[in-house]
């Protein structure tokens, strides 16, 4: 039989002693400590924030990666202040032997707080941030509270073995916890890490470039080294497999090697920048948009991605058109009449020619590159003219100028009461008497 009347007193007394222990002056004097912390911390991190203009100022999403980071640490100043007064306070408290359970209980609370703020700050994509509060935060406050030991012998041991190969539910756990961290912290170490080197004024395009490539391959070096640690892997038995490698990259891989090496070596020989408008062999043309370890992203006029292994611009002929100077010289053709009086047509032509605002023109600029009309060769229905100039950039696309000056031509040379010839024939009839009956004679 179940004693109600002891379990009624037991509940007594133990809601008593509560009531003993939350009224005592020490409790009272702990809550009196952990606002003033927390005040303390609030108001010195508000006068940090101000005082430190990149931790107040808001510099929107175009700033510097730098900037924007620093932007985010004025969010958790506040959290971590907290967390330094109250650990002090706990350590005092604990050298003059006060009980202190209350300032413990407030420092896992912070620092779960401190935690969650991080994610908020620093993580950007939903997904992962939601990974790390439902396993992060459970994790973290498992281990404040000492009880992540026993979780983890718990774990260790339900296991399964097969052959040699021993598989422990905690050595699942850890593998995709830690994989799934490493992972998140490899592709956000990368974007930040190349978003700084791509935003140093000093370094050119292609210097920038092969900094940020090594900086990649490290990352994923470091990153792969670390995962096999985790998974347990000794690091000594890749000398095996790195000799494997090697026979593979000779035979199988080769061409994977070739393209990774080709990119290197176009960054850095300086023979490709991004922004270049270069032609291949093939008659494929575009913008340099991106290097990649395998490939070059070059982009058409018309919006496609042309992904080019980067060992097609060392062994084949490419065409780079502005890779020392981004001036091009084009051309214009056209025809007038033989009766046109081909002197002044010449001069109205050029002038009109110097009004597009893409055209290179003016006294300052050296003579052999204004704008100039010539004769090219007599034709049979009229004097075939073309025009020369020079322009910034490409003749295509958002830089199409070619057919802007053929309607200026057509427009002038119309004004000026010009038509351009076409072909013509003239038929005689040389007898007109025509027999019937015999067409023939």
């Amino acid at each position: 039989m179940i004693n109600f009347e002891a379990l009624k007193q037991s509940a007594t007394d133990a809601m008593n002693a509560s009531i003993d222990v939350i009224s005592s002056p020490h409790t009272l004097f702990q809550f009196v400590e952990i606002g003033a912390i927390y005040l303390v911390a609030f108001l010195l991190a508000k006068r940090l924030r101000k005082a430190i203009g990149l931790t107040h100022n808001d510099p929107g999403d175009g700033a510097h990666t730098l900037r924007q980071l620093a932007y985010r640490l004025g969010d958790i100043l506040f959290p971590l202040l907290a967390i330094v007064f109250l650990k002090l306070t706990t350590e005092l408290s604990e050298q003059f032997q006060f009980p202190g359970w209350i300032l413990n209980a407030a420092l896992v609370i912070a620092l779960m707080l401190f935690f969650n703020s991080c994610i908020k700050a620093f993580v950007t994509n939903p997904v992962a941030a939601s990974l790390f509060r439902w396993l992060g935060l459970p994790i973290l406050f498992l281990h404040l509270t000492g009880v992540l030991p026993l979780v983890v012998s718990s774990l260790s041991e339900i296991s399964l073995s097969v052959g040699n190969v021993e598989v422990s539910a905690y050595g699942v756990a850890r593998v995709l916890i830690f994989g799934i961290f490493l992972f998140w912290l490899g592709r956000a170490s990368n974007t930040v890490g190349k978003d700084i080197i791509r935003n140093q004024k000093s370094l050119d395009v292609s210097t920038k470039e092969v900094f940020s490539k090594i900086f990649e391959v490290a990352l994923f070096c470091i990153i792969f080294i670390l995962l096999l640690n985790i998974m347990g892997i000794n690091l000594t038995a890749l000398a095996v497999f790195g000799g494997a490698l090697g026979v593979g990259l000779g035979l199988g891989l080769q061409t994977i090697a070739s393209n990774f090496i080709s990119g290197m070596i176009i960054l850095l020989d300086r023979s490709l920048t991004i922004g270049d408008f270069v032609e291949l062999s093939d008659g494929q043309k575009g913008f340099v948009r991106e290097f990649r370890m395998r490939y070059t992203i070059l982009e058409t006029y018309d919006g496609k991605d042309i992904l080019v292994p980067n060992e097609k611009f060392i062994s084949d002929l490419m065409v780079n058109w502005t890779h020392k100077d981004p001036k091009q010289r084009y051309r214009v053709d056209f025809s007038v009449p033989y009766e046109t009086d081909i002197r002044s047509m010449v001069e109205f032509i050029k002038e009109a020619v110097c009004e597009h605002p893409q055209v290179i023109s003016g006294e300052e600029v050296p003579f052999e590159e204004r704008p100039d009309c010539e004769i090219d060769s007599f034709g049979d229905s009229g004097v075939n003219m073309f025009v020369e100039f020079w322009m910034e950039g490409v003749d295509d696309g958002k830089n199409r100028v070619g057919g802007d000056l053929m309607l200026i031509i057509f427009e002038t040379l119309r004004k000026n009461g010009i038509e351009i010839p076409f072909p013509q024939r003239e038929v005689r009839v040389l007898n007109d008497r025509i027999n019937i009956d015999n067409p023939s004679k």
